[in-house]
């Protein structure tokens, strides 16, 4: 199965996005911490782990898209829990986020990916170009 490149990139900027949004709230919420007391960086630190997770199942979605479905689902959960600490990465963490676990979601083979099985001796053939069979020689023009 060919890798769901656009959807692990967009995962990853979104995850980075998300990352930041979380330093940038950890960092706020321990000031105001400083200066009135309470435990805001909490919060920040939230947003830190969702964009992490969100880059590592990205990476898993890339190396491993025969389970396209559980990455693509976990990205999209910790794309939407952005919102808690991080500000959903600015909006375009989550954006980016949701689109690349959609993206994942709907990934597939192309035409032009697909095997092909020879009808007359049931070899799978990976080209889809190739007019006969390199097993058997049979015809596969007239083979749709």
């Amino acid at each position: 199965m060919p890798k769901p490149t656009a959807a692990f990139v967009l995962s990853l900027i979104g995850g980075i996005f998300v990352i930041i949004g979380g330093l940038i709230g950890a960092l706020i919420g321990a000031t105001l911490t400083f200066f009135i007391g309470g435990v805001g960086g909490i919060f920040g630190v939230l947003g830190i782990i969702w964009g992490i997770l969100i880059i590592i199942f990205a990476i898993l979605l890339y190396n491993n898209p025969s389970q396209r479905v559980a990455y693509s689902v976990l990205i999209i959960i910790f794309s939407v829990l952005s919102w808690i600490g991080a500000i959903g990465g600015f909006l375009i963490g989550f954006v980016l986020g949701l689109v690349g676990g959609i993206l994942g979601l709907v990934h597939g083979p192309g035409e032009s990916e697909q095997i092909r099985i020879c009808l007359n001796c049931g070899s799978q053939i990976q080209d889809r170009n190739t007019s006969f069979c390199p097993h058997c020689g049979n015809d596969l023009r007239m083979q749709k």
